[in-house]
């Protein structure tokens, strides 16, 4: 059996501010600790249930160079670095089990939500065959194109809520309550790390009953970007159009792994400041 967990770092317990977690901040260190411990404590609660389980963690977070691979449980196999193929699945692929999404966030636009984006400052939203999805529902689709369900999320109450509405049968686990984009109730650290390793182990166990999330295609993507330059940008990519109301680029996908690929390629343009 193998397993991917996919760890972001806005929705660790504790973490509210990204002063936490970018690494230019004074804070960062101690938001990665935070990050790499929760890490753990799923890893323990996979290998509870499964023993023999092949663990695969990928390091989901901005550089993907956040987890100090030192301090993570070396029973795990640790995905690190960044370009990549799938960027946060990174190490998916058809004999993967089940995914498990640890400090994850809600998307852009949401509220109240601890840190809500999805992928970028510069998406505003990503829209595939009319449903707004963030990185929870776009990396849920990734792994359900590839028949692997997401089985057990954590973050905040908002993130939490997002998964469910899309895949009822996944657990989830509440590490905090968000007050705002910068504010939450957070439960203290270790509680958060026994309840993941009790969730994890559960999540792995019950994975038969958890259905992949696989939206068939061919599909329809609008993503809204944040500056006019960057849809300009975006529309030098073959088969991506500028949408009427100028912020708004559209293209149509086969299936739900070039939807992917293409909504990666948009941000990383997004990123890119005219000359």
């Amino acid at each position: 059996m193998r397993v991917l967990i996919s760890v972001d770092m806005e929705g660790i317990s504790g973490i509210v501010h990204s002063a936490e977690t970018n690494p230019d901040r004074y804070d960062y260190e101690r938001g990665r600790a935070l990050m790499t411990a929760e890490a753990n404590a799923v890893i323990a609660g996979v290998l509870d249930a499964e023993p023999t389980a092949e663990v695969w963690v990928a390091d989901a977070h901005g550089p993907f160079r956040n987890l100090l691979p030192e301090e993570l449980d070396r029973r795990a196999r640790l995905v690190r670095g960044k370009p990549r193929p799938l960027g946060m699945l990174g190490g998916l692929d058809e004999h993967t089990d089940a995914v498990l999404l640890v400090g994850y966030h809600a998307r852009a636009g949401e509220g109240p939500a601890v840190l809500a984006h999805t992928m970028s400052d510069a998406v505003l939203d990503v829209r595939v065959a009319g449903s707004s999805l963030g990185e929870i529902g776009l990396n849920a689709a990734m792994a359900g194109h590839l028949g692997v369900p997401v089985v057990l999320l954590s973050g905040d109450d908002a993130a939490c809520a997002e998964l469910s509405e899309l895949v009822p049968e996944a657990a989830t686990v509440a590490v905090k309550q968000a007050l705002g984009q910068a504010a939450a109730v957070a439960l203290h650290p270790e509680e958060a790390r026994e309840r993941l390793r009790q969730g994890a182990a559960e999540a792995v166990t019950r994975r038969a009953a958890v259905p992949p999330f696989a939206l068939a295609g061919p599909l329809e993507v609008e993503v809204d970007l944040y500056g006019p330059y960057m849809v300009d940008l975006a529309t030098l990519v073959p088969g991506v159009s500028r949408a009427e109301g100028g912020r708004t680029v559209t293209f149509t996908a086969e299936d739900f792994a070039v939807a992917y690929r293409l909504v990666l390629l948009l941000v990383q343009l997004a990123g890119i400041k005219p000359a």
